[in-house]
């Protein structure tokens, strides 16, 4: 059987044709990585800013003040806004903070395909992108002559670290 390994990846169901009109088009939002650099500006107070602040390996970070550990990863830009609004108020330091965060540097992100596909290797993912299965069986040059297209086992590392396994077919959608 052919192998495509992905590691946290927000990978959705391939589609080869777009949705009907009727059907809105759901935005992917980006979510906090452990390692990505954030800068956190709270509104009016200059002393509380921070700049290019790493996201631990735990997914938190450290914040003038507050007596514990913000924790961003899995979190949108807006959650994590809210998240730091609130640790402010609970912690009665602000009464009504306002907290604008960015994304100053990406967490590097690759997929690992592997089995019988043409060019089997790790693959840098750009950040704020979906890959469908398809895209990335195609990315490794696609499926060698004599995989079997019809049962890719993948494997996803989800934050939380445990790995979730599960077999798509992958030629069906490929072909059409």
């Amino acid at each position: 059987s052919s192998d495509v390994c992905s590691s946290d990846l927000g990978l959705r169901a391939a589609t080869t044709t777009p949705p009907p009109a009727k059907e809105p088009v759901k935005a992917i939002s980006y979510r906090i990585s452990p390692t990505d650099k954030v800068s956190i500006n709270v509104i009016g107070e200059p002393d509380l800013n921070v700049t290019n602040k790493r996201v631990d390996a735990n997914g938190n970070v450290n914040l003038a003040l507050l007596p514990d550990v913000v924790h961003l990863a899995g979190l949108t830009v807006a959650e994590a806004q809210s998240l730091v609004e609130n640790a402010y108020k609970e912690a009665r330091i602000l009464r009504n903070p306002q907290v604008a965060i960015n994304i100053e540097d990406y967490a590097p992100r690759e997929v690992s395909i592997s089995g019988m596909v043409k060019s089997p290797a790790k693959y840098a993912l750009p950040p704020e992108t979906v890959m469908t299965l398809v895209n990335l069986v195609l990315k490794a040059g696609g499926f060698s002559d004599t995989a079997n297209g019809t049962k890719v086992r993948v494997s996803r590392t989800n934050p939380d670290g445990t790995t979730t396994v599960f077999i798509k077919d992958i030629d069906s959608v490929v072909r059409g």
